[in-house]
């Protein structure tokens, strides 16, 4: 057996070279790269534990259309933003913030779909049967139908679900998993890449669904490689403030649906609720004549959903304006700013400006930008804007 070669990886981009390099070449990010010790294949070509290549030539008009039939998953939302239920065989990743209530959404659907289509497989890599049942019992969901696995090995995943066959796998997370094939730590890149891959050609060879939870970095990118975009089906980013109520789930990617749809939740004592009415959330403020508030019309997906924009301005210190937007890009903020000194005659080149959307929502309309300078001018008249 040959020597376990060394490489350096890209954490970026997950492009390997065989000499460390300050600069990556194919992003041009700097002290990216990162060393990694691969051990060598069992075969030429292929790593160990790759699914046998039986792929053939067939034709278009001969291809089942079993992608049609999706799997609901007991929650609207999640429904809504997968694009109407989960597809056989598809490869879904979900990302967010530590304490977000990954885990919790994804035992939710995965006890509602076990009951629905069982077998569900849950696999948990990070906490033990114990735990899992604990958290089960504490959000009061049923566990007929539904295997766990507690195990960090790859191999052992793909055993278990070529022997137990369900229709969805829950993996939780992919970060914590490792193959024999590599010699590199779990966690690492090229560990990362290569469960990613034996997951998503364990999808396509089984017709199992795989939803899969990978962590964020502190930036708010999924942790790894860029290549796990790349190979899922679904990419999901749950965000929100884990010390507040309201969690919003939007998609990245899917290729069996819009990305323009988003799913709204409130973390309870027994788990995710869902919200229906999305203007009662975003609107939060009380009614009344308050200045610097101004409501838009924006449009979520194929649901209209009214915003309240808030802004706030008062005089710069030391002469060093300040522009703060939350929700809102800084960009165009800085841009209406300027047409209201430039066109309406504001002097808002000596004043501070914040703006904040209500909820936690981010809006990319161009319509809201009325409703940004609306809320400007009326917080700095500080005069409230007249109901129609």
């Amino acid at each position: 057996m040959s020597k376990a070669e060394t490489r350096f990886v890209c954490q970026s981009c997950g492009a390997a070279y065989a000499k460390w390099l300050g600069r990556c070449p194919s992003c041009s990010g700097w002290n990216t790269l990162v060393e990694e010790r691969v051990g060598p294949s069992t075969s030429p070509g292929r790593r160990s534990g790759a699914a046998p290549d039986d792929a053939k030539v067939l034709w278009l008009d001969e291809v089942s259309d079993s992608g049609s039939v999706r799997a609901g998953t007991g929650l609207k939302e999640f429904d809504r933003v997968l694009g109407g239920g989960l597809v056989p065989g598809s490869f879904v990743l979900i990302g967010g913030a530590p304490g977000i209530g990954k885990s919790t959404l994804l035992l939710q659907a995965a006890a509602h779909l076990a009951g629905a289509h069982p077998p569900v497989l849950y696999v948990s890599a990070e906490e033990s049967p114990a735990q899992v049942k604990l958290r089960a019992g504490r959000l009061g969901v049923p566990g007929a139908g539904l295997a766990i696995l507690a195990s960090t090995q790859m191999e052992a995943v793909a055993e278990a679900v070529r022997t137990l066959k369900p229709a969805v796998a829950v993996v939780d997370s992919v970060q914590t998993l490792w193959s024999d094939a590599l010699a590199a730590a779990p966690g690492s890149v090229a560990q990362v890449r290569e469960c990613a891959g034996s997951l998503m050609r364990l999808a396509k060879t089984t017709g199992t669904t795989l939803l899969v939870v990978c962590h964020v970095t502190k930036d708010g990118m999924l942790a790894g490689p860029k290549t796990l975009e790349h190979l899922a089906d679904c990419v999901l980013e749950f965000e929100g403030d884990r010390h507040h109520l309201y969690r919003i789930l939007r998609a990245a990617k899917n290729r069996f649906g819009s990305t323009n749809e988003i799913g709204v939740f409130e973390m309870t004592g027994l788990g995710l609720k869902e919200v229906e009415h999305l203007s009662a959330l975003f609107l939060p403020g009380p009614e009344g004549a308050t200045t610097g508030r101004a409501v838009a019309a924006c449009m979520e997906g194929t649901r209209p959903v009214l915003v309240e924009v808030q802004a706030l301005t008062g005089s710069a210190a030391f002469g060093m304006p300040q522009r703060r937007s939350v929700g809102v890009d800084a960009n165009r903020v800085a841009i209406l700013l300027a047409v209201l000194e430039k066109r309406v005659g504001l002097h808002l080149s000596t004043a501070d400006v914040f703006l904040n959307v209500a909820g936690g929502l981010t809006i990319d309309e161009p319509a809201a930008d009325l409703a940004a300078a609306l809320a400007v001018v009326s917080a700095y008249k500080d005069r409230p804007l007249e109901r129609i």
